[in-house]
């Protein structure tokens, strides 16, 4: 029995230590069921927010009036904090115009909101147009008025938040994307479908 009991606690040991090794390869899965889109151009996609209210203070029309993002209540929104002077933004913009042609109406919008300063905002407004965007109504705030993008954790730009109907966050992602990709369109879906 004595010369089984060794190489058995060997093998044994092995076993666990295969079975420890494999584990951490692995490693714990997202419970997130929306992280499988977090692939290609949305590999950044953050869901440590999930479920953080919407920022309640004001963005500003092309007008000069103000709104909230509670105007939005009820529909999936898509906010891309963006500027001129942001290179990154102004690559991603195209995209974000054929997401809203593509998906936008009662259910979805992309809310492009402007950190450009005052004296740029009809530039800024010219400019979403020239950048494929013309489908998107122009917003912006101001440094004077950056409430909403410091209460919304926003740390650069662009930075894109989605929102659910209920005002919640479901997920950011820092940096550019290709929002009119194939995986971005999935994820849209997906989100439209629940």
């Amino acid at each position: 029995m004595k010369r089984y009991a060794i190489p058995g606690l060997f093998l044994v040991g092995v076993i666990a230590i295969v079975y420890v090794l494999i584990s951490a390869g692995i490693g714990k899965q997202d419970e997130n069921p929306l992280a499988q889109f977090a692939t290609g151009s949305l590999a950044k996609l953050d869901f440590s927010g999930a479920g953080d209210p919407a920022g309640t203070d004001p963005f500003y029309l092309a007008d000069g009036s103000a709104r909230t993002l509670d105007t939005f209540k009820g529909k999936t929104i898509l906010v891309n904090y963006w500027a001129t002077w942001c290179a990154p933004c102004e690559k991603e913009m195209p995209s974000l115009g054929a997401l809203q042609k593509a998906r936008g109406g009662d259910t979805f919008e992309v809310v492009a909101i402007s950190v450009d300063a005052a004296e740029d905002k009809e530039y800024a407004e010219q400019r979403l147009g020239q950048l494929g965007a013309p489908n998107i109504p122009f917003r912006i705030v101001t440094p004077e008025q950056y409430e909403l993008v410091y209460d919304s954790g926003v740390q650069g730009f662009p930075t894109s938040i989605l929102y659910g109907p209920d005002g919640k966050e479901i997920a950011r992602l820092a940096g550019e994307a290709d929002w009119s990709s194939f995986e971005a369109i999935g994820f849209i879906d997906a989100l439209l479908e629940r």
